[in-house]
């Protein structure tokens, strides 16, 4: 299955600005409405030069606190898509592997029928060899027989080729397959820990 790149819906373009907004979601749209108000209050306040100079700090403060979070939001969303085509480089790759494993396996398929061939020749050709040494009298029999011996031989090395090639790709296949569900368990382990480290920090940011 191959990922296709997703196309921004409105809600999920609303989403993404309240994002950008309020950082990770740990009271950055809160931050700003209090900056709003310190600044309509410091604009209308008839307090000293110091109380107004101490307020006009704090709200550089808070404005450095707003910026930094949604710069580190900034990068999260980066990572995040470069994630995404990593992954759907690594799915890609898997369905190559795969089909290239299926045509594997449905050339040895085709290899083991032509063994089980070599094997009901080589009965046959025992049959026949058992034949030819009842006429041992015979030159031009034994000559063949000579022949057929060879022709055997060359079939039974060609057998045993056979064997080894299926045996590499049987091999081959779970290996593939075991590194399939490799990826599936470490795609499962890092989004429970995404989640379980948002859940984390999301506590942690409302205490400030």
């Amino acid at each position: 299955m191959y990922l296709t790149p997703a196309v921004d819906s409105p809600l999920d373009e609303v989403i993404r600005k309240r994002l950008l907004i309020d950082g990770d979601g740990a009271g950055d749209d809160r931050r700003i409405n209090v900056l709003l108000k310190s600044f309509t209050k410091w604009c209308n306040s008839p307090g000293s030069p110091e109380e107004g100079f101490t307020q006009y700090q704090r709200m550089l403060g808070t404005l450095a606190q707003c910026e930094f979070s949604m710069g580190k939001t900034l990068m999260v969303y980066d990572m995040n898509l470069r994630e995404m085509e990593n992954y759907e480089k690594i799915y890609t790759d898997i369905e190559q592997n795969i089909t290239s494993a299926h045509e594997k396996i449905t050339e040895c398929k085709k290899e083991i029928l032509r063994a089980k061939r070599i094997r009901k020749n080589r009965q046959e050709y025992d049959a026949l060899a058992k034949v030819i040494q009842q006429h041992p009298d015979r030159h031009e029999t034994l000559k063949q027989l000579e022949a057929l011996d060879k022709e055997l031989q060359q079939l039974s090395h060609i057998k045993e080729n056979v064997d080894a090639k299926l045996e590499l790709r049987k091999k081959q296949f779970h290996v593939l397959l075991s590194t399939i569900q490799e990826l599936q368990q470490t795609l499962e382990n890092d989004e429970k820990s995404d989640n379980d480290d948002n859940n984390h920090e999301s506590p942690a940011e409302n205490g400030e």
